[in-house]
């Protein structure tokens, strides 16, 4: 495997890790030991401010590395995760700047807080889903570069 191919699969790691603890563990955790439900939203919301730019970042990087200068090559070996990571990418980014402005002025004002919170929800577990699969798809092309680097060094033999 070689540096690019573990660069990636280190990126998408991350975000998936990062996209599983924060949502999975963390945020859960606040609402079961903080003092006040406000408190724990409160501190969920700038912990989910922090995971989107770790998200950005994150797919901004596995784009950059994907591509390659040799059109054929990049159609061969970035197709696979791509349109995911761009999926993501997308989905963190209307979850920060449309849909968690609207659940605050939601709070502030009485707005459909229910509405927007499952919105906001459904999105992340997408971006979630989506990280996910982009470190699946480029996961398993690399364990098939692996195998076919194995089996040409055993043709060699």
């Amino acid at each position: 495997m070689n540096t690019q191919s573990r660069i990636r699969i280190l990126l998408a790691a991350l975000w998936w890790g990062s996209l599983t603890g924060l949502g999975f563990v963390v945020v859960p955790m606040l609402f079961t030991y903080m003092p006040s439900p406000a408190a724990a939203g409160a501190m969920a919301a700038r912990l989910f401010t922090a995971q989107t730019w770790v998200g950005i970042a994150c797919a901004m990087l596995l784009l950059l590395v994907s591509i390659k200068k040799d059109p054929l090559a990049q159609a061969v070996s970035a197709h696979p995760a791509i349109k995911f990571i761009v999926a993501g990418l997308l989905l963190a980014v209307l979850v920060e700047f449309g849909v968690a402005p609207r659940i605050v002025s939601a709070r502030l004002d009485g707005g459909n807080l229910k509405l927007w919170h499952g919105l906001g929800s459904a999105m992340y577990l997408g971006q979630w889903l989506c990280a996910g699969l982009v470190l699946g798809r480029l996961s398993a092309q690399a364990g098939t570069f692996t195998a076919e680097a194995q089996s040409d060094a055993e043709a060699e033999k």
